[in-house]
């Protein structure tokens, strides 16, 4: 079997392959994400959820699809139709195309050569996806605008506010990563993961808790859709579309939340790596090789059909996992007030990425001039560091929640305002129980 990259022909053949078959999966994933969530939040409320089209309720997907297609299309007499309809368009496109530039599982050896298992293996991977991940919020900002209407513009003015909020933390959060990886291209980033023994989840534990909490604020999804917020605005920045635009910005937002997942399964996971050596490979010198031998002579890798099957749902396994885990806190917790997602991106997000980032550049120059080799060790010792900043920002971003407990806290102020109004109030009177119930009520805001 020829373990050279597949070339010419074949490998237009493959090409194509692969952009139908990653794009057909991302809609039909995208589609039934939207019943894993009304399955999940039905389980969550103690409800059935969709079980009665096809079954189990597993063509409810396609009779929702059906339904919007020919539901009747709806123009505000005062919106601007040119970008009233570009609007769903320039939330769907980016969405869906950054997928392309994340591996999804190990090489695949066939007759004609090796097949790498990634759409478009650029060499800007990371800079690819961070620059057309925010052109989507100019779909949101321009459907709210283009409606016309003061409440789908607020959620369009919401969304940007939002995304630059957020996306700063993002991509600081993403620099240890890139420290650590060496390179932007995503599976070189899987190959580093390979060579250290631990996945980045472990060193460099607290960038991975900011890229997640950014991921959320980034796909507006609860406890961040203050663009949406149908308490207050309607439903937001899509207040005014109907139909196939409306559909346009839902499958926009599960794209994004599919290509997030993604992400932190690629980053911080490992990717399609499983542990051990055995299903390394990656290309050197234009060798498929799995690794090093101590004279650093390159040792051929063994690529296999079942090898790629088994990472392909490896990756597929961890990125399921995301999206659950998007859909579970979209349905556990309240959503934010306003004031506190600006807080929260700026006041916390932006200085703790920033210290971080000293703390983590600073480990690894230490290491290297003491010559601890990148490997397992290398990795071990970032483990210890980041889980002490970790530890650090959960104390402080705690604030009496949970840690310390909200009712310590709140005796504490109690104690307070008792000596600030030089008040004696017996423990059980209704007075004391009184400022004691609003004391801890304060702790918890």
């Amino acid at each position: 079997m020829d373990l050279q990259p597949i070339s010419g022909v074949p490998a237009l053949i493959a090409q194509s392959a692969k952009v139908v078959a990653v794009f057909s999966v991302v809609m039909l994933v995208v589609a039934y994400t939207t019943l894993a969530e009304r399955r999940v939040s039905a389980f969550i409320q103690d409800r059935l959820g969709p079980n009665r089209v096809g079954p189990f309720g597993l063509l409810q997907p396609i009779a929702d699809g059906i339904k919007n297609i020919f539901k009747e299309e709806t123009f505000p007499a005062t919106a601007s139709r040119f970008f009233f309809a570009l609007g769903p368009m320039l939330t769907i496109m980016p969405a869906v195309v950054t997928i392309a530039v994340i591996p999804f599982a190990a090489p695949l050896p066939t007759p004609w050569g090796v097949v790498d298992m990634i759409v478009a293996d650029v060499p800007i991977g990371i800079l690819y996806i961070l620059a057309l991940s925010s052109v989507g919020v100019y779909g949101v900002v321009l459907g709210g605008w283009a409606s016309n209407n003061k409440y789908a513009f607020l959620g369009g003015l919401r969304a940007s506010a939002q995304m630059v909020s957020y996306e700063v933390a993002l991509g600081l959060s993403l620099i240890a990563v890139l420290m650590l990886g060496g390179n932007v291209t995503l599976t070189e980033i899987v190959r580093q993961q390979q060579a250290m023994g631990l996945w980045f989840a472990l060193p460099l534990s607290l960038a991975f808790i900011l890229f997640v909490i950014a991921a959320f604020a980034e796909t507006n999804r609860l406890p961040f859709d203050m663009p949406e917020a149908e308490s207050e605005l309607i439903t937001g920045y899509h207040t005014e579309y109907s139909a196939m635009k409306f559909s346009m910005f839902m499958i926009g937002e599960y794209a994004h939340m599919l290509t997030a997942s993604a992400l932190m399964a690629t980053l911080f996971f490992g990717g399609w790596d499983l542990p051990g050596s055995w299903d390394d490979a990656f290309w050197y010198q234009g060798q498929l090789i799995r690794g090093f031998d101590a004279a650093g002579v390159p040792i051929a890798a063994a690529p296999a059909v079942w090898k790629t099957l088994l990472t392909l749902g490896a990756f597929a396994f961890k990125t399921g996992f995301f999206l659950l885990l998007y859909i579970w806190i979209r349905w556990t917790l309240p959503r934010f007030r306003y004031d506190q997602v600006m807080q929260l991106g700026w006041k916390v997000m932006l200085p703790t990425a920033l210290a971080y980032i000293v703390v983590v550049a600073g480990t690894v120059l230490v290491l290297d001039l003491v010559g601890v080799p990148y490997g397992f060790a290398f990795g071990l010792v970032l483990t210890l560091v980041s889980a002490l900043c970790t530890g650090a920002f959960l104390f402080a971003l705690d604030r009496g929640r949970i840690i310390t407990g909200a009712a310590a806290v709140g005796e504490q102020k109690l104690l307070a305002a008792r000596r600030r109004g030089g008040l004696e109030l017996a423990p059980g009177s209704a007075a004391g129980a009184e400022i004691a119930s609003a004391a801890v009520v304060d702790a918890g805001d």
